[in-house]
């Protein structure tokens, strides 16, 4: 079996000089809290938002500047009045040479594994459920994170 993974290495601020070079890109982006950690019932994590971006329409850097607005994800923005948000991503064109399926299984197989290693759906990914995606046996995503936990501090544009 093949274990391909999945790492994050930067981490950006989510504020408009950071979001508009996103303007096109397709894929997963992840929000979290800078400076705050949720207490997932099996261990903590800063993540509250796992989303995608399906078209260059609407883009990463279009869906991210809807939760800004508030005309996104309301949990998302309101945490974002709050504390200081930030976030990365995953370019779909990157992971197509090892993910054959859509980029809607892709954010349900991140979004069920945060389940299964934190005991609870990111706080602001709302739906009570989302569809399990088994992978062909000869291949493993690893997703790395560790990059949300409360101890890391990742190089910050």
């Amino acid at each position: 079996m093949e274990t391909k993974r999945v790492t994050f290495s930067r981490a950006y601020k989510l504020t408009d000089a950071t979001i508009n070079p996103l303007k096109g890109y397709v894929g997963l982006y992840l929000i979290y809290l800078d400076n705050l950690a949720i207490p997932y019932p099996f261990r903590e994590s800063r993540l509250i938002y796992i989303g995608k971006s399906d078209s260059k329409q609407y883009s990463i850097g279009r869906r991210l500047k809807d939760h800004m607005s508030g005309a996104g994800n309301p949990g998302v923005y309101n945490y974002a009045q709050k504390y200081q948000l930030s976030f990365t991503y995953v370019n779909f064109e990157l992971v197509k040479p090892f993910w054959k399926n859509s980029i809607e299984d892709l954010e349900n197989y991140f979004i069920n594994d945060f389940l299964k290693k934190f005991g609870n759906y990111p706080i602001c990914n709302n739906r009570s459920s989302f569809e399990e995606i088994r992978l062909p046996p000869e291949i493993q995503l690893e997703i790395d994170w560790g990059f949300f936990s409360a101890q890391t501090t990742k190089k910050e544009e």
